[in-house]
């Protein structure tokens, strides 16, 4: 589909077998992430196009693999999978195949990455409880022979999970930043030295060692 049928902006990228995706696409997109099975009524309505136009790109896009499939997002506490892992791999350099093998033969697996850094590969498991864990970890993955060692991380809390992310939403974002209501003030920046980041810029992190936080425990009590 050309990028100039319909209405839209400039084209943001080529994906595909050759779809040319432009700023309605990524309104579909957009909309779609919200709420997957939105009629073509109200996905035209929301992105601003005809209905015949909107259901021609929402078919373009599945055709085109940018829509791969549809699926159901559960609530893991309530499914009764409580416990999320990390579990990072560093697997013997010949036997890679053996490993991914292994792993798809894991159902409770959610999700395996390939990683630099110090560690092969990065493992995310969900499970009821930590013993479950410590099981696949000690009497699974460790008799694997690709899996030379292991380092497993609990996740206390999953602070944002979005379905997907799209080119677009940065720049909504700047465009958000840029319209400060008129008369409004900018928010105040933290004074030198105040809070734990002691004047540090926003976004940056200060280690410190362990015998000098105990001494700062100290010199405050």
């Amino acid at each position: 589909m050309s990028s100039n049928s319909g209405s839209g902006g400039g084209a943001a990228g080529r994906i595909g077998i050759g779809l040319e995706l432009d700023a309605t696409h990524l309104k579909i997109l957009d909309v779609l992430r919200e709420n997957g099975r939105v009629s073509v009524s109200a996905l035209a309505e929301r992105v601003g196009i005809s209905r015949a136009n909107a259901y021609t790109r929402f078919e373009a896009l599945r055709a085109d693999g940018v829509i791969r499939r549809f699926t159901a997002e559960i609530d893991h506490q309530r499914a009764g999978l409580g416990i999320v892992a990390l579990i990072f791999v560093t697997v013997r350099q010949q036997m890679w195949r053996q490993f991914r093998a292994q792993l798809a033969q894991m159902p409770e697996v959610e999700y395996c990455a390939i990683t630099t850094g110090q560690h092969d590969a990065m493992i995310q498991v969900r499970m009821a409880d930590v013993a479950e864990v410590h099981a696949m970890v000690t009497e699974r993955l460790a008799n694997i022979p690709a899996v030379k060692a292991t380092e497993t991380v609990f996740i206390l809390d999953e602070v944002l999970r979005r379905p997907y992310v799209l080119p677009s939403d940065r720049e909504r974002e700047r465009g958000r930043g840029t319209s400060r209501r008129p008369g409004s003030a900018p928010s105040p920046e933290p004074e030198q030295g105040q809070g734990h980041g002691q004047g540090l810029p926003l976004g940056k992190m200060r280690f410190v060692g362990a015998a000098e936080g105990r001494a700062a425990l100290r010199d405050e009590s």
